[in-house]
């Protein structure tokens, strides 16, 4: 067990090291907080959250090796009630959903405030929850029914690279009508009545990454 202080005590985690030295800097001169560790990828960050058992973790989602919902996942499987901040540029509501499906209290863009950072963190330290206007606002606009199936999944990615339902389903292995079915339910959960628009729908909600 680790000895604690009366500090928050926050593991910072972006692969942008100039990223990292800046919510650094910015969270070191704050009264009550200290940094404890910085990762450059999800690999990095389980492995020093295991090490430094941060009170709370910025972090951030699209990173090499393991994205930053999946380190919050992979944390959560031994420690429940670890504490996230998910620090993104990425506000689609997809996003912001599979964060916090995955167990973040709070997601912030990146150009927030220094004290809208530090308010977050001790938000989440406290056991709250703290979503800002923006975030919340992407969230209300979410269409209902909007959950796609893995299947659904695979295929909205090869539409997202200019595939043909002929090679989605030589890719897939399956029928070109059973692509055309699953295309059409697509349309209809993305509320989109085109390919065009589903492929940029699907890449301006974060539901695929390009």
């Amino acid at each position: 067990m680790l000895p604690r202080s009366d500090k928050i005590r926050v593991l910072i985690v972006d692969d942008h090291p100039v990223v990292c030295r800046g919510l650094a800097a910015i969270i070191q001169t704050e009264h009550g907080m200290s940094v404890v560790g910085q990762a450059f990828n999800g690999v990095q960050a389980v492995q020093m959250f295991q090490k430094h058992q941060p009170d709370v973790t910025l972090m951030d989602l699209r990173m090499p090796l393991m994205t930053g919902v999946e380190a919050i996942r992979t944390i959560r499987e031994t420690r429940p009630t670890a504490a996230f901040v998910v620090l993104t540029t990425y506000h689609g509501d997809e996003d912001i959903h599979r964060a916090l499906k995955a167990g973040a209290q709070s997601y912030l863009l990146k150009g927030m405030s220094d004290h809208e950072l530090l308010g977050a963190i001790r938000n989440v330290h406290a056991g709250l929850r703290y979503l800002p206007q923006p975030v919340l606002d992407s969230l209300a606009n979410r269409p209902p029914k909007s959950e796609l199936t893995d299947r659904e999944l695979q295929i909205l990615k090869l539409i997202v690279k200019g595939m043909s339902n002929r090679q989605i389903a030589e890719s897939l292995g399956i029928t070109e009508p059973t692509v055309k079915w699953h295309v059409n339910i697509l349309l209809s959960r993305l509320n989109v009545s085109d390919r065009t628009q589903a492929a940029v729908a699907a890449l301006q909600r974060g539901i695929v990454e390009f």
